[in-house]
Parts: structure tokens; C-alpha cells; sequence
């Protein structure tokens, strides 16, 4: 059984925000200098490469950019790369964007990814591997020229690419690599320098992002001169702050309270997201705690009977769920992905729900 949740996803040319929010401002949010933003990510650290969860790329993707993206159908989409192709089965070309400079002043180059590559793959030591599954097929990776990276592999990579946009790109240090504290010490040691639409300004962790915008942005000039995100964990208070107004945007606002809000002025959007909850069957054992028969006797495990889980499915009204318990903010689901999206199909509809009245 799958239920599509709904959510807003937006990176804004303007705003500039990729965070999944709400918008609560009465009026025009344009006019202040500072936009303020309560988040249920907590930052754990403010290195790039440090732990692939989404808390931490969420938040940093505002500091860092990929070669790679993804678009809203999860097509790939140039970023710090123009182009990219297989020169053979185990070679890949990119050429990187002109005129693109860090936070600090220095031109981007094909040097900075090949230290971001080396980095990942042979200095950091993170938890579960963090981002280096994404690197381990590269076998070598060159700088023939300012502008062009070249990355040979161990065998057949067809989706390195994909890989890409999921690394963010870091700018190569005077000498050896920058350690994760140096990273987290802020202003006070080596101070995250990325080429995105707002600079880092301070940070105390779980607590509080200080952004400032990236005048010299490539990507054109940013909105907001100041964003902040607060770290507030609690949906009941995210909405108790963004209902009083001591924030101008929130995320990860629960169903049940959107009308209220809507109440009150807010305005809320919401958009179809790539995300799937759903609920799995235990088909690996044999038996199950607490799995009966009417006399108390354990019995075999039901859910290896696939025609035990259709049935489930088939009386499992999705309707219900996505207007009772997400309030209307969900999409029945017929297949593992959202339609739409690559892999899926069309011609798949979610089934009603169907009883046994007998």
C-alpha cells in the first residue's frame, strides 16, 4: 500500500530557498531584508562531503553546487558542468561553466573538482561511506585544461553523471585537504567557501544558519540580502512561529494545520514531490511475533502468501487516507515512483478498494 505525499520543493531564481516549505507572509515579503525560516533539519556539520543525509545537503546546497542537477522530473540539468559525455565505455569528459568564481574571489576550475573527487574517495573518513559509494568507480581524474575535467573509470559507468548531482563542489586549498573541523569551526578556522547564491556567515549548530547573499553570483543575483534558518524540531511550534510571526517561511507544516493557517493570512503551495510512503511486509521470516491462530498457536508467516498482501492492498482504501489523514495534500499511488517521473507508467491506476461483503 503507497500513498504519494505532496509538499512544495522550490529553488527560486529570486528566493532562492530549495527547502520544502510553507509561505506564511500576509503581504509583500520583498520589502524586508532578512528572510527567516523555521526548519525541521538540524545541520550536523558544514562539510559538504561529511554525512549524505538530506538535512545536511538541503541546507549546504545554498553554499555549495553540483557539476550536475536534477530538474523537477529528475532529468539531469547543467550546473557547474555546461556539458558532459563518454569519451569511451570507461571515460568521461566535462567542461565546467565559464566565469564562475567562490565566495572567495577565485575562479572555479577543473582542479577544484578534481581535489572535491580526491577529497571524498581517498582522505574523509564518514560515517557509512557517506557520498564515497558515488566516487569509488573512478579510477583517475585529470585537469587537461582550466575548463575540462576528465575522469577515467574501472569499468562501465553509464550513470556517473547522476552521480554528480549529488556532490557538491569544493574549492582546493593552498595545501592537503580541509578536515571536517576545520570545516565546522566556521569564521573562527577554514569557513565554508562555495560558488552558490548566498555566503556562509555563522552557524551554531542545531541551532541557527546565518546566510548572506552572493552578489557576484553567476546564476544572477539572489533575492534576499539575508536568509536565516532556525532550527525548531517541533512541528507545533514551527507553526506556532510562523502563526506569530517570528518567522516568514516553515517547513514540514502537518496537514491538519493548513487551514488554520490559511486562516490567518498564509499562503500556502504545494506541488507534487518524488517521495513515497508506503508500508512493507515482512516476507523474510517464517514466522512472526505475536502472528496467531484463533487458539493462540503461532502459525506461519502470512505475508509470504502473496495473495495475503493483495488482499490487504485491495482493502486498503487510499482515498480515505489521502483526505482524512493528509487532509487532501497526497496523491494515491499505483507504482513505486510518482507518475510522471522516469520509469513510471501512465497506464497504472491505483485500484479501489474492494470487500467481501459475505
Amino acid at each position: 500500500m503507497q500513498i504519494q505525499s505532496r509538499f512544495c520543493s522550490h529553488r527560486l531564481a529570486a528566493l532562492l530557498i530549495s527547502l520544502t516549505f510553507w509561505s506564511g507572509l500576509p503581504g509583500p515579503v520583498h520589502a524586508q531584508e532578512e528572510l527567516r525560516i523555521a526548519t525541521s533539519y538540524k545541520l550536523m556539520t558544514l562539510d559538504p562531503h561529511y554525512a549524505n543525509l538530506n538535512e545536511n545537503t538541503s541546507l549546504l546546497s545554498h553554499i555549495y553546487e553540483r557539476l550536475v542537477y536534477q530538474d523537477d522530473r529528475l532529468d539531469l540539468q547543467p550546473g557547474l558542468a555546461v556539458s558532459w559525455r563518454a569519451v569511451s565505455d570507461r571515460q568521461w569528459q566535462f567542461k565546467l561553466r565559464e566565469n564562475v568564481r567562490f565566495h572567495d574571489g577565485s575562479p572555479l576550475t577543473a582542479d577544484d573538482v578534481v581535489y572535491t573527487i580526491e577529497r571524498i574517495r581517498d582522505f574523509l573518513k564518514s560515517p557509512s561511506g557517506g557520498f564515497r559509494s558515488y566516487v569509488t568507480g573512478i579510477e583517475s581524474v585529470s585537469a587537461p585544461d582550466p575548463l575540462t575535467v576528465v575522469i577515467d573509470t574501472n569499468g562501465n559507468i553509464p550513470n556517473l553523471p547522476l552521480s554528480f548531482s549529488s556532490i557538491f563542489v569544493m574549492n582546493r586549498p593552498a595545501q592537503g585537504f580541509q578536515t571536517t573541523e576545520e570545516l565546522n569551526a566556521g569564521r573562527a578556522g577554514h569557513p565554508p567557501v562555495g560558488t552558490g547564491p548566498y555566503t556562509f556567515e555563522s552557524w551554531s549548530s542545531g541551532e541557527v544558519l546565518k546566510l548572506a547573499r552572493n552578489d557576484d553570483y553567476w546564476g544572477g543575483r539572489p533575492g534576499w540580502p539575508q536568509v536565516t534558518f532556525r532550527v525548531i524540531e517541533s512541528p507545533a511550534a514551527r507553526v506556532a512561529a510562523l502563526s506569530t510571526g517570528e518567522v516568514d517561511l516553515a517547513d514540514a507544516i502537518p496537514a491538519r494545520d493548513v487551514a488554520s493557517l490559511k486562516q490567518r493570512g498564509a499562503r500556502i503551495a504545494s506541488v507534487g514531490a518524488a517521495r513515497i510512503n508506503f508500508l512493507q511486509f515482512d516476507v523474510e521470516r517464517d514466522r512472526l511475533p505475536g502472528v496467531t491462530d484463533k487458539s493462540g498457536e503461532p502459525i506461519a508467516n502470512p505475508f509470504k502468501d502473496a495473495l495475503v498482501r493483495r488482499a490487504l492492498a485491495m482493502a486498503t482504501d487510499r482515498g480515505i487516507l489521502v483526505d482524512k489523514i493528509l487532509s487532501g495534500y497526497g496523491t494515491a499511488a499505483a507504482q513505486l515512483f510518482p507518475g510522471g517521473l522516469p520509469g513510471t507508467s501512465e497506464t497504472l491506476q491505483p485500484e479501489a478498494p474492494k470487500y467481501d461483503e459475505a
